[in-house]
This record gives structure tokens, sequence and C-alpha cells, in this order.
């Protein structure tokens, strides 16, 4: 995620409806995995497939082309809240490796290890190679797929002095009310995993103790599931950056979401 992306103090509930719709001419249907039980047959049904017949939904932000269609980025989509931009460009640590072509290869790890335990994925893109969809089309993607919970995986461009993961929860604001508490939940299951299960602190600069509510992103207001957004490091921080170009790593924080959700749902 950008420093574009970033927000503020919760503000006034808005509740004017939205005079148009995004765009949707780069959209595609969310794909969702077979089982685990499909794939493996033979495998065990209970230690083996903790997650059988749960359904997850995953967010990987941006999409590897969207510097190709800057006007399509700039269309402003209702949030709930408020008019923001249909996405962004996205982050890219100073060597230029980008945070889109990041938030995939997690996502990429994180779906074969759900499928591994028996859950169904529900993708809002599946390859890095094209633009969009918005970011209120990503949410209704993961909304139609009713998964028992669900993640938006991202990174951070921030000053290079600031490290760190941080947890993004929502604020009630009408379409996310009944899931604010679950959602924070889900949130404490994460960050716990990801300091045993990597070596990425808590930020130093965003929110307090590694969590910050957000109300002014799509993904988290518009959500009907258990939802956090992870910004699982800083790009432009040399430490973190060398972190997250790294497959293991990327593993590492595959692993790590995959417990916090497996936790959650047990």
């Amino acid at each position: 995620m950008t420093a574009a992306d970033g927000g503020g103090p919760a503000r006034a509930l808005s509740h004017v409806p939205p005079a148009r719709s995004a765009p949707t001419p780069h959209a595609t249907a969310p794909a969702v995995s077979p089982t685990a039980s499909t794939a493996h047959a033979t495998a065990p049904r209970s230690a083996q497939l903790p997650l059988r017949g749960k359904i997850v939904g995953i967010d990987p932000g941006h999409n590897g082309r969207n510097h190709t269609d800057l006007a399509h980025l700039g269309w402003q989509v209702w949030n709930g809240r408020e008019w923001e931009s249909c996405d962004t460009v996205g982050a890219e640590t100073d060597g230029g490796y980008t945070e889109a072509l990041f938030n995939f290869r997690v996502a990429e790890y994180l779906r074969a290890d759900l499928i591994r335990v028996g859950a169904r994925v529900v993708m809002t893109r599946t390859t890095n190679g094209g633009v969009g969809p918005c970011v209120d089309r990503r949410s209704s993607m993961i909304n139609s797929g009713h998964p028992n919970v669900a993640v938006d995986i991202h990174a951070d461009s921030a000053p290079s002095w600031g490290r760190g993961f941080a947890i993004l929860e929502p604020v009630a604001d009408g379409p996310n009310n009944k899931v604010i508490g679950s959602s924070a939940r889900l949130g404490a299951d994460m960050r716990a995993a990801m300091l045993t299960g990597t070596r990425m602190p808590v930020s130093n600069y965003d929110g307090r103790g590694g969590v910050k509510y957000r109300d002014d992103l799509a993904g988290l207001n518009l959500t009907k599931v258990p939802k956090i957004l992870i910004e699982v490091g800083n790009m432009r921080n040399a430490t973190d950056a060398a972190m997250l170009t790294s497959a293991k790593f990327q593993q590492q924080v595959a692993r790590a979401l995959l417990a916090a959700i497996i936790r959650f749902l047990r």
C-alpha cells in the first residue's frame, strides 16, 4: 500500500449513496479453488484437514500492470463512507521490486497452504499481469464467495527509518457492523502469528502495537465477513525490503497467516 492510502482519525459516518459505480473492464470473477480433499482424496480428514468445509478470501493488493492504466486507477469508487480512487500502483523497494508482486506471491503461497488443509479459496486476482479490479469490486468479489474469513495482503511505503508490520482493522460503518468484533479477534491472531512465525517486528510508525483502525479503505468498510488488512513491512526500509523480497520470508508470512486463520476458525 502506498502513502496515498494513508488514513487518519475516524471521521463522521456519511450515508450519502453513491451516484456512480466503478468501471469493470478489468474486473474478473473470483477464483474459487477446489478443496484439498478433491486434490488429495486419500489424505486423512481430521488432523491434516483442519479447514475442511471452510472458505477463505484472499485479496492480494494492487496488480502488476496497474501502472499502464492510470486513468482507470483514478476512477472514483464509493468505499462505504466516501469516494476513493479505484486503486493505486502500489509501493516498491528502492531496487524496483513491486508491492503488487510481493502481495501476489504471498497470496499464492497462502492459497496453496490453505488448499492443503482442506479449505476452499476465493481470490480477487489469479495473476500479476493485469489491471485492477477496483477496490470496491474486490470487496464484492470476496463477499459473494461467502468466506468464513478474509485477508487483504499489502506492503507499505513509508519513511526509510520505519520498520515492521501493521494490522489494519475496520471501524463500524454499516455494512461491516456485524464483523467488527470478529475482525478484531482475527487481527489479534494475525499479530501473534506474525510475531512467532516471522522475524518482522510490529510497526514502529503505523498504529499502536502493530494495530491501526481504518475507516477509509473499501476492503475494510465494505466487508461482510471477518477481515483484516496486513501491511507486512515497509518496502522503503532496507532491512524490511531484504526480507520482503525473499521467497523464504514470503513463505513464512503465508504460514503465519495460515496459522492465524486456523486458530481463528477453530
